[in-house]
């Protein structure tokens, strides 16, 4: 290569690479990246589509496997009845079709108008929460029933409440105060201006639509990046909010607050479920755990588990049996950390991301890691040896706007529901359903 130019294998020539933005026409590194990005997207969509006419026994995903072999080894006692399940799973998820969903309103003027921001699905995935951006500057939320994804027309039902509609959010999370996942935690961006609510998922229902009540928490707070619900009851109707070098725990019931001060920006947050302990992912890569039943330090030593990432941690899952965590950060690294030796055990390769806040999607009765990158490719692993077995691209030309938010289940829509990926990115939702 020369330096300062750039060489076009279509065209058989060199081009000067424009400093600028300034010309009508310019060529710089940005809009020929951007160009290489746009050409390999439209390949893998095409790739995919030409999957439609492969068989399930024909797909494989690792060497030497595919369901009729998996099959014969179940029969033969080869395989104990978890492995199947798993690689079964993984079988699937490869042969996933994209469908594009409706959703109906009851306000027509609602539905595939604004672009999705987040969704986020309750733990039992009937409901997704979705925040969407709006073309004053704001933010819309919504509930979608997922109750329609098993019938053949694949509709979907979204209710909103136009009376919360101002405020932008950085994070969501569901909470379970009156039953479980009862309400929500929104975290409000500083500029609109910063404030935690917890409102009750009621609000946006077909049942009580003249029903306003109101929030039933809310109060300011400086820029927010993250938040989480306990489910401990030795915590009990507590959740937490992930602030500027902060971290706040607020009892929703008796308004008592808890402060840690730290010296990064908790970029995430999860409670594990068998103690009252808080996991936090900081801007700095640190991780560590607090133990919310001690009363406030100062200093830091209230710290106990303390896990160090090379750049800001964006995410964080806790496992079931509460010995592992997962994380992912801002240099594209997901790792698999033991809690009981400190150490990393697992590496997911392949993740893109440079400075966005993307979740970690684990599901670890499928056996299934899912995350999003900054590229907008979707990617799917296993858990079990962090094999990528699906790369996934986005159905629109990417963006730094256009970032899919997704979500995956083998029960889409209920304990009856259907098994796939939900992919929300620009006004549209997508079911990628088991074939």
């Amino acid at each position: 290569e020369l330096p300062g130019f750039y060489y076009d294998s279509e065209k058989n020539r060199y081009f000067r690479l424009l400093p600028g933005h300034n010309n009508h026409n310019p060529l710089t590194k940005d809009s020929i990246q951007h160009k290489v990005m746009e050409c390999q997207r439209l390949r893998l969509l095409e790739e995919e589509q030409k999957q439609f006419y492969v068989t399930l026994f024909q797909k494989t995903v690792r060497a030497g496997l595919n369901s009729f072999v998996l099959l014969q080894k179940r029969q033969l006692g080869l395989v104990s009845s978890t492995s199947y399940c798993r690689l079964v799973h993984e079988l699937k998820v490869n042969c996933m079709q994209r469908r594009k969903i409706e959703i109906h309103s009851p306000d027509s003027s609602v539905a595939g108008t604004n672009n999705f921001k987040i969704i986020v699905a309750d733990v039992a995935c009937e409901r997704i929460f979705t925040v969407n951006d709006v073309e004053h500057g704001g933010c819309k939320y919504g509930i979608i029933n997922l109750s329609g994804l098993g019938k053949e027309s694949l509709t979907v039902e979204m209710y909103d409440n136009l009376y919360f509609t101002n405020r932008k959010v950085n994070s969501v999370c569901w909470a379970s105060l009156t039953h479980p996942d009862s309400h929500l935690c929104l975290m409000g961006i500083a500029e609109t201006p910063g404030c935690a609510s917890l409102l009750p998922a009621s609000l946006f229902s077909s049942t009580n639509p003249g029903d306003r009540p109101g929030m039933l928490c809310s109060f300011k707070i400086s820029t927010a990046w993250s938040c989480a619900w306990c489910l401990n009851p030795q915590a009990d109707n507590c959740f937490s909010t992930g602030l500027t070098r902060r971290v706040l725990v607020t009892n929703v019931v008796t308004g008592h607050r808890q402060i840690f001060g730290t010296s990064s920006d908790v970029l995430a947050q999860q409670f594990a479920t068998q103690t009252p302990v808080l996991y936090n992912g900081c801007r700095s890569g640190e991780i560590f755990s607090i133990d919310v039943r001690q009363r406030n330090r100062k200093g830091q030593s209230w710290k106990a588990t303390r896990l160090f990432h090379g750049s800001a941690v964006t995410s964080i899952h806790l496992m079931e049996a509460e010995h592992y965590l997962m994380a992912a950060d801002m240099a594209g690294k997901i790792k698999l950390w033991d809690l009981r030796t400190a150490k990393c055990v697992k590496q997911y390769k392949g993740h893109h991301n440079e400075y966005a806040l993307l979740p970690l999607h684990v599901n670890e009765e499928e056996g299934l890691l899912t995350a999003v990158g900054q590229d907008c490719y979707t990617r799917i692993w296993s858990l079990q040896d962090a094999h990528l077995l699906r790369t996934i691209p986005s159905p629109h030309p990417s963006s730094k706007d256009a970032i899919p938010s997704v979500v995956f289940s083998s029960r889409l829509g209920g304990s009856r529901g259907v098994p796939g990926l939900l992919m929300a990115v620009k006004q549209d939702l997508y079911h990628f359903s088991y074939n």
